[in-house]
């Protein structure tokens, strides 16, 4: 097997200063991690990224603490403003927001894309330092959309066999995308991988619907499976590869005694009322706003709610610091306030407000003791949360309402309530539906639904990925074979 060389913007270890010369190194968690960890000790390989802090990376504790991986760590240095204007500015001030149809939150800034090439650039020069030409090379994600670029400019590509790259955020219509004034360029950019992977069907679509568009030199070979782009006397695959999550660790965590005992005890705390539960981070792509103007509608035009429901939102914090999130807080804050104050009674209070993250035994409790899970982004790639739900659900109920604009609708649509975030009404008349909603029909749902995400977890999206890239590697060996001997392609 191939080495794989992993490039994301994050490392799977975290560091952290606490005190001159002391630091403090994390292990990351997540399907992501848990995923690929186990591939790169098989293979032997690199994960090449971002290990959080602004500045020159102390060399021997971090060397020390990432000794027993399994494999080989290169952490990429980035400067206080490469930190502001690459990472908040260009990736998180422009194709986050523009990604997620929120183009009205964009900061276009011409020097956030200079920092941003510039920091793929170094990207760039870590995998070159790194890779031998037979590896496996895959990019992840939104940060480092100009990587294969910057290989190509320096020569460096010619010997690589596999350069993939995998899109974790959804990619937008053409006329959201065209707004950007980078559109040709980071096009361009992306057509330098070999293999491009996108969460959905429809993020393929408007993928090949903007090249169509703006690449008139890109010619879109449409195929049954991988779809074909011949460029640049090149031919670049795209394809939809689903995430999934590591099921039956959260199965398992969720049978536990631990998780048991709290979800029962959250369940005692609300005797007599059905659970509504929302998690997310304090992001505007979450629609958090939207969803409990929503819940208070609901308690508007249904009264059999009042009394008998209770949503409990979990805010896990985020840049903060940034006064957008700060004043988007605030919006939060005071709707929590305004339903609380205008329902709640001395034995019933409405919303449980949580602004922290939970430990993975009290989200897994709460996903085990909520009888309904709220999970409604404006725009998302995927959204785990609903899959991790329906993965907590071991006694096989409960009702999973879900916005038809996350990634998971395209797997649970037949089973999920699919709202659209948007509409208040709908989503207040969806709440209602599964307060109502039979258990036998709740069964039969989550049933289903638990089929689909055991089937398409996290370990099928890396094998199938890897076993198209694999492909792709070997047929680009092929051909260079054929044309050292003097045989047509």
């Amino acid at each position: 097997m191939n080495r794989l060389i992993v490039v994301s913007n994050r490392l799977p270890f975290a560091l952290d200063s606490t005190g001159e010369d002391l630091w403090t190194v994390t292990p990351a968690v997540g399907g992501l991690v848990s995923a690929i960890e186990p591939v790169l000790r098989d293979r032997g390989g690199t994960w090449i990224g971002w290990p959080g802090i602004a500045g020159k990376i102390p060399e021997e504790p971090f060397a020390q603490a990432t000794r027993n991986a399994g494999y080989k760590i290169v952490p990429v240095a980035l400067s206080e403003t490469e930190r502001d204007e690459f990472y908040y500015g260009y990736s998180n001030e422009v194709i986050w927001p523009l990604f997620h149809d929120l183009q009205n939150f964009c900061n276009f800034d011409p020097a956030y894309w200079q920092a941003y090439k510039q920091v793929n650039v170094r990207f760039a020069d870590a995998i070159a330092r790194s890779a031998r030409p037979d590896d496996f090379i895959w990019v992840h994600d939104y940060h480092l959309m100009y990587v294969a670029q910057a290989l190509r400019e320096r020569g460096v590509s010619q010997d690589l066999s596999r350069l993939t790259f995998f899109l974790h955020i959804p990619f937008p219509p053409y006329d959201i995308f065209a707004k950007l004034p980078q559109q040709q360029r980071l096009l361009r950019a992306l057509l330098q991988f070999d293999l491009l992977g996108f969460q959905t069907r429809r993020d393929v679509r408007n993928f090949l619907q903007c090249v169509r568009r703006v690449m008139s030199d890109a010619k879109v070979v449409p195929r049954r499976e991988l779809q074909l782009i011949r460029f640049e006397k090149r031919e670049i695959r795209v394809g939809h590869f689903p995430i999934g999550i590591d099921f039956n660790s959260f199965e398992n965590s969720a049978r536990s005694d631990a998780v048991e005992q709290r979800a029962q005890r959250l369940r005692v705390t609300f005797p007599g009322c059905q659970l509504i539960l929302g998690s997310d981070r304090l992001d505007y792509s979450k629609g958090i706003p939207e969803r409990l103007r929503a819940f208070r509608t609901a308690l508007e035009l249904h009264s059999e709610l009042r009394g008998h429901v209770v949503l409990i939102q979990i805010v896990v914090p985020s840049r903060v610091e940034i006064p957008k999130y700060h004043e988007f807080k605030q919006r939060i804050d005071r709707l929590v306030g305004d339903i609380n104050g205008r329902f709640s009674t001395s034995t019933w209070l409405p919303v449980q407000y949580h602004f922290r993250s939970l430990d993975r035994d009290d989200l897994l409790a709460h996903y085990r003791g909520s009888d309904i899970a709220f999970v409604t982004p404006l725009k998302d790639g995927m959204n785990l949360v609903a899959k991790e739900y329906c993965a907590c659900r071991i006694e096989q109920d409960g009702v999973l309402i879900l916005s038809q604009f996350a990634g998971a609708a395209e797997q649970l649509k037949p089973d999920a309530l699919l709202v659209n975030p948007y509409d208040i009404e709908q989503m207040a008349d969806a709440i209602l539906k599964a307060f109502q909603m039979s258990q036998a029909e709740r069964s039969a749902r989550m049933k289903r639904m638990r089929r689909v995400v055991r089937k398409e977890n996290v370990f099928l999206w890396v094998n199938s990925f890897l076993k198209a890239g694999a492909k792709l590697g070997a047929r680009a060996e092929r051909l260079v074979r054929r044309r050292q001997v003097g045989v047509a392609p």
